[in-house]
Protein backbone atom coordinates (compact mmCIF):
# COMPACT_ATOMS: atom_id res chain seq x y z
CA UNK A 1 0.00 0.00 0.00
CA UNK A 2 1.22 3.66 -0.98
CA UNK A 3 -0.21 5.52 1.70
CA UNK A 4 -1.95 5.16 5.07
CA UNK A 5 -5.37 4.34 4.97
CA UNK A 6 -7.93 2.59 7.50
CA UNK A 7 -8.47 -0.97 7.82
CA UNK A 8 -11.75 -2.31 9.84
CA UNK A 9 -13.00 -4.81 11.71
CA UNK A 10 -17.07 -4.37 11.13
CA UNK A 11 -18.50 -6.38 14.47
CA UNK A 12 -22.74 -7.04 13.85
CA UNK A 13 -23.59 -7.94 17.04
CA UNK A 14 -22.95 -4.86 18.37
CA UNK A 15 -23.62 -2.78 15.26
CA UNK A 16 -19.83 -1.14 15.70
CA UNK A 17 -16.72 -1.39 14.28
CA UNK A 18 -12.70 -0.94 15.33
CA UNK A 19 -10.55 0.80 13.12
CA UNK A 20 -6.45 1.50 12.77
CA UNK A 21 -4.51 3.54 10.18
CA UNK A 22 -2.17 1.34 8.94
CA UNK A 23 0.63 2.08 6.50
CA UNK A 24 1.42 -1.39 4.99
CA UNK A 25 0.41 -5.06 5.42
CA UNK A 26 3.39 -7.31 6.64
CA UNK A 27 2.56 -10.98 5.64
CA UNK A 28 -0.83 -13.12 4.90
CA UNK A 29 -0.98 -16.79 5.99
CA UNK A 30 -4.09 -19.10 5.45
CA UNK A 31 -3.38 -22.19 7.69
CA UNK A 32 -5.62 -25.14 8.01
CA UNK A 33 -7.86 -22.88 10.12
CA UNK A 34 -7.88 -19.65 9.67
CA UNK A 35 -6.41 -16.71 7.99
CA UNK A 36 -3.87 -14.93 9.76
CA UNK A 37 -2.96 -11.08 8.33
CA UNK A 38 -0.32 -9.05 9.58
CA UNK A 39 -0.43 -5.21 9.20
CA UNK A 40 2.02 -2.16 10.46
CA UNK A 41 0.06 0.60 12.01
CA UNK A 42 0.82 4.70 12.39
CA UNK A 43 0.14 4.34 16.28
CA UNK A 44 -0.79 0.92 17.80
CA UNK A 45 2.58 -1.25 16.20
CA UNK A 46 1.76 -3.74 14.49
CA UNK A 47 -1.94 -5.59 14.33
CA UNK A 48 -2.55 -9.50 13.96
CA UNK A 49 -5.98 -10.24 12.64
CA UNK A 50 -7.70 -13.67 12.49
CA UNK A 51 -10.53 -14.53 9.87
CA UNK A 52 -10.77 -10.45 9.81
CA UNK A 53 -10.88 -10.26 13.29
CA UNK A 54 -8.41 -7.98 15.36
CA UNK A 55 -6.55 -10.26 17.98
CA UNK A 56 -3.56 -8.56 18.72
CA UNK A 57 -1.70 -4.85 18.82
CA UNK A 58 1.59 -4.24 20.14
CA UNK A 59 0.71 -1.37 21.77
CA UNK A 60 -2.14 -2.82 23.96
CA UNK A 61 -2.08 -6.48 24.51
CA UNK A 62 -0.61 -6.55 27.76
CA UNK A 63 -4.27 -5.06 28.97
CA UNK A 64 -5.47 -8.31 28.38
CA UNK A 65 -2.48 -10.79 28.44
CA UNK A 66 -2.06 -9.51 32.42
CA UNK A 67 -5.13 -10.13 33.12
CA UNK A 68 -5.95 -13.41 31.42
CA UNK A 69 -2.63 -14.42 33.95
CA UNK A 70 -2.01 -12.74 37.29
CA UNK A 71 -5.37 -12.87 38.84
CA UNK A 72 -5.82 -16.57 38.94
CA UNK A 73 -2.42 -16.80 39.38
CA UNK A 74 -2.54 -15.14 42.45
CA UNK A 75 -5.70 -16.53 43.75
CA UNK A 76 -4.57 -19.41 43.62
CA UNK A 77 -2.65 -20.74 46.60
CA UNK A 78 0.60 -22.26 44.90
CA UNK A 79 0.13 -22.62 41.14
CA UNK A 80 2.91 -25.21 39.98
CA UNK A 81 1.09 -26.56 36.90
CA UNK A 82 -0.30 -24.70 34.45
CA UNK A 83 -2.08 -25.46 30.99
CA UNK A 84 -2.78 -22.50 28.21
CA UNK A 85 -5.43 -23.65 25.69
CA UNK A 86 -4.81 -21.13 22.44
CA UNK A 87 -2.50 -18.66 23.60
CA UNK A 88 -0.31 -18.61 20.47
CA UNK A 89 0.55 -15.62 20.63
CA UNK A 90 2.62 -16.33 23.88
CA UNK A 91 1.45 -13.37 25.23
CA UNK A 92 -0.03 -15.54 27.92
CA UNK A 93 2.48 -18.08 28.40
CA UNK A 94 5.07 -15.48 29.02
CA UNK A 95 2.84 -13.59 32.04
CA UNK A 96 2.63 -17.49 33.36
CA UNK A 97 6.33 -17.71 33.33
CA UNK A 98 7.24 -14.41 35.10
CA UNK A 99 5.75 -16.34 38.11
CA UNK A 100 8.72 -18.21 39.85
CA UNK A 101 6.80 -20.74 41.51
CA UNK A 102 5.32 -22.28 38.31
CA UNK A 103 6.82 -25.32 37.84
CA UNK A 104 5.54 -26.12 34.37
CA UNK A 105 3.50 -23.96 31.59
CA UNK A 106 2.29 -26.25 28.60
CA UNK A 107 0.23 -24.18 25.66
CA UNK A 108 -1.67 -25.64 23.48
CA UNK A 109 -2.99 -24.13 20.22
CA UNK A 110 -4.49 -25.73 17.44
CA UNK A 111 -2.81 -23.23 14.72
CA UNK A 112 0.92 -23.36 14.76
CA UNK A 113 0.71 -20.51 12.23
CA UNK A 114 -0.70 -17.97 14.93
CA UNK A 115 3.01 -18.72 16.93
CA UNK A 116 5.07 -18.37 14.34
CA UNK A 117 3.83 -15.31 13.41
CA UNK A 118 4.35 -13.87 16.62
CA UNK A 119 7.56 -14.85 16.42
CA UNK A 120 8.32 -13.04 13.62
CA UNK A 121 6.28 -9.98 14.32
CA UNK A 122 5.55 -9.89 18.18
CA UNK A 123 9.15 -11.06 19.37
CA UNK A 124 8.30 -9.09 22.78
CA UNK A 125 5.41 -11.68 23.09
CA UNK A 126 7.91 -14.44 22.47
CA UNK A 127 10.57 -14.03 24.50
CA UNK A 128 9.33 -16.75 27.15
CA UNK A 129 9.27 -19.48 24.48
CA UNK A 130 12.61 -21.13 25.39
CA UNK A 131 12.43 -21.33 29.21
CA UNK A 132 13.03 -24.70 29.65
CA UNK A 133 9.61 -24.76 31.81
CA UNK A 134 7.57 -24.00 29.35
CA UNK A 135 6.33 -26.74 26.58
CA UNK A 136 4.54 -25.80 23.35
CA UNK A 137 2.48 -28.13 20.95
CA UNK A 138 0.89 -28.00 18.73
CA UNK A 139 -2.68 -29.89 18.83
CA UNK A 140 -6.57 -30.04 19.42
CA UNK A 141 -6.95 -28.19 22.73
CA UNK A 142 -10.48 -29.70 23.50
CA UNK A 143 -8.49 -33.41 23.21
CA UNK A 144 -5.71 -32.73 25.52
CA UNK A 145 -7.74 -31.58 28.23
CA UNK A 146 -9.87 -34.87 27.48
CA UNK A 147 -6.62 -36.95 27.88
CA UNK A 148 -5.33 -34.84 30.68
CA UNK A 149 -4.68 -36.72 34.15
CA UNK A 150 -7.44 -36.00 36.57
CA UNK A 151 -6.23 -33.67 39.72
CA UNK A 152 -2.96 -33.11 37.73
CA UNK A 153 -3.28 -29.07 37.31
CA UNK A 154 -3.43 -25.75 39.49
CA UNK A 155 -4.70 -23.38 36.74
CA UNK A 156 -6.27 -23.54 33.17
CA UNK A 157 -6.04 -20.67 30.69
CA UNK A 158 -8.35 -20.68 28.22
CA UNK A 159 -7.00 -17.99 26.20
CA UNK A 160 -9.18 -18.69 22.81
CA UNK A 161 -10.53 -16.67 19.81
CA UNK A 162 -14.36 -15.52 19.75
CA UNK A 163 -16.67 -19.21 19.77
CA UNK A 164 -17.07 -19.73 16.46
CA UNK A 165 -14.66 -21.72 14.04
CA UNK A 166 -11.60 -23.12 15.57
CA UNK A 167 -12.73 -22.19 19.26
CA UNK A 168 -16.41 -23.07 19.32
CA UNK A 169 -16.16 -26.09 21.04
CA UNK A 170 -14.26 -24.38 24.15
CA UNK A 171 -17.31 -22.74 25.36
CA UNK A 172 -19.28 -25.52 26.42
CA UNK A 173 -20.04 -28.30 29.17
CA UNK A 174 -18.08 -31.01 27.92
CA UNK A 175 -15.02 -28.65 27.75
CA UNK A 176 -15.28 -27.26 30.92
CA UNK A 177 -16.52 -30.99 32.57
CA UNK A 178 -12.40 -31.89 30.98
CA UNK A 179 -11.11 -29.21 32.82
CA UNK A 180 -13.40 -29.89 36.13
CA UNK A 181 -11.99 -33.35 35.65
CA UNK A 182 -8.29 -32.44 35.16
CA UNK A 183 -7.56 -29.48 38.09
CA UNK A 184 -6.99 -30.58 41.70
CA UNK A 185 -9.67 -29.52 44.36
CA UNK A 186 -8.08 -26.02 44.69
CA UNK A 187 -8.02 -25.63 40.61
CA UNK A 188 -9.13 -22.42 38.85
CA UNK A 189 -10.50 -21.95 35.20
CA UNK A 190 -10.26 -18.68 33.64
CA UNK A 191 -11.44 -17.99 29.74
CA UNK A 192 -11.87 -15.05 28.06
CA UNK A 193 -14.93 -13.87 28.21
CA UNK A 194 -16.08 -10.89 25.54
CA UNK A 195 -17.96 -8.00 26.11
CA UNK A 196 -19.62 -7.53 29.29
CA UNK A 197 -21.48 -4.41 27.16
CA UNK A 198 -22.47 -5.92 24.69
CA UNK A 199 -21.78 -9.70 24.99
CA UNK A 200 -23.61 -10.54 28.36
CA UNK A 201 -25.57 -12.99 27.75
CA UNK A 202 -22.61 -15.29 26.07
CA UNK A 203 -21.34 -14.38 29.77
CA UNK A 204 -24.05 -15.75 31.36
CA UNK A 205 -24.18 -18.97 29.04
CA UNK A 206 -20.74 -19.47 29.31
CA UNK A 207 -21.06 -19.53 33.77
CA UNK A 208 -24.20 -21.98 33.33
CA UNK A 209 -22.09 -24.33 31.26
CA UNK A 210 -19.20 -23.93 33.42
CA UNK A 211 -21.65 -24.44 36.27
CA UNK A 212 -23.28 -27.78 34.62
CA UNK A 213 -19.14 -28.95 34.39
CA UNK A 214 -19.44 -29.02 38.54
CA UNK A 215 -18.06 -25.46 39.11
CA UNK A 216 -19.84 -23.54 41.52
CA UNK A 217 -18.05 -20.36 42.25
CA UNK A 218 -17.41 -17.81 39.90
CA UNK A 219 -16.38 -14.31 39.41
CA UNK A 220 -15.97 -12.55 36.01
CA UNK A 221 -13.63 -9.44 36.00
CA UNK A 222 -13.92 -7.03 33.49
CA UNK A 223 -10.95 -4.62 31.70
CA UNK A 224 -10.39 -2.43 28.95
CA UNK A 225 -8.74 -3.65 25.53
CA UNK A 226 -9.33 -1.46 22.53
CA UNK A 227 -8.48 -3.65 20.05
CA UNK A 228 -11.96 -5.25 21.06
CA UNK A 229 -15.37 -5.11 20.37
CA UNK A 230 -16.79 -2.20 22.28
CA UNK A 231 -13.25 -1.51 23.79
CA UNK A 232 -14.54 -3.31 27.16
CA UNK A 233 -13.39 -7.38 27.65
CA UNK A 234 -13.77 -9.55 30.71
CA UNK A 235 -12.22 -12.69 31.81
CA UNK A 236 -14.47 -15.25 34.27
CA UNK A 237 -12.66 -17.35 36.71
CA UNK A 238 -13.85 -20.77 38.00
CA UNK A 239 -13.28 -22.76 41.22
CA UNK A 240 -14.48 -26.41 42.75
CA UNK A 241 -16.02 -26.62 46.01
CA UNK A 242 -17.20 -23.04 46.86
CA UNK A 243 -13.76 -21.50 47.41
CA UNK A 244 -13.77 -17.72 47.34
CA UNK A 245 -11.63 -15.36 45.03
CA UNK A 246 -9.80 -13.74 47.35
CA UNK A 247 -6.59 -13.26 46.45
CA UNK A 248 -3.01 -13.15 47.93
CA UNK A 249 -2.46 -9.67 47.96
CA UNK A 250 1.39 -9.43 49.95
CA UNK A 251 2.42 -11.46 47.09
CA UNK A 252 1.34 -9.23 44.39
CA UNK A 253 2.08 -6.24 46.03
CA UNK A 254 5.63 -7.98 46.47
CA UNK A 255 5.94 -9.36 43.21
CA UNK A 256 9.28 -9.58 41.75
CA UNK A 257 8.58 -8.37 38.33
CA UNK A 258 7.15 -5.38 36.24
CA UNK A 259 3.13 -5.31 34.72
CA UNK A 260 1.70 -1.91 33.35
CA UNK A 261 -1.91 -2.78 34.49
CA UNK A 262 -2.31 -5.52 36.51
CA UNK A 263 -1.77 -4.17 40.56
CA UNK A 264 -3.44 -5.07 43.51
CA UNK A 265 -5.47 -2.42 43.23
CA UNK A 266 -6.60 -3.09 39.79
CA UNK A 267 -7.56 -6.28 40.69
CA UNK A 268 -9.36 -5.35 43.64
CA UNK A 269 -11.27 -2.79 41.38
CA UNK A 270 -11.83 -5.01 38.78
CA UNK A 271 -13.59 -7.52 41.51
CA UNK A 272 -16.46 -4.82 41.91
CA UNK A 273 -18.82 -5.37 38.87
CA UNK A 274 -21.20 -2.44 37.79
CA UNK A 275 -24.90 -2.97 39.10
CA UNK A 276 -26.11 -4.26 35.54
CA UNK A 277 -23.44 -6.77 35.03
CA UNK A 278 -23.31 -7.94 39.00
CA UNK A 279 -27.61 -8.64 38.19
CA UNK A 280 -27.12 -9.92 35.34
CA UNK A 281 -24.44 -12.38 36.60
CA UNK A 282 -26.20 -13.00 39.76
Amino acid sequence: MSAPHWLYENFDPSGSAIGYRVSAKLDEVQSPFQKIEIYESTDWGNVMLIDGAMMVTARDNFLYHEMMTHPALFTHADPKQVVIIGGGDCGTLREVLRHPGVAKAVQCDIDEQVTRMAEKYFPELCESNGDPRAEILFDDGIAYMANCAPGSLDVVIVDSTDPIGPAEGLFNKSFFESCFRALKDDGILVQQSESPLVLLELIQAMRAEMGKAGFDSFQTLPFPQPCYPSGWWSCTLARKGGRGFGFREDDARAKAFATKYYSVDIHKAAQVLPPFVAEALG
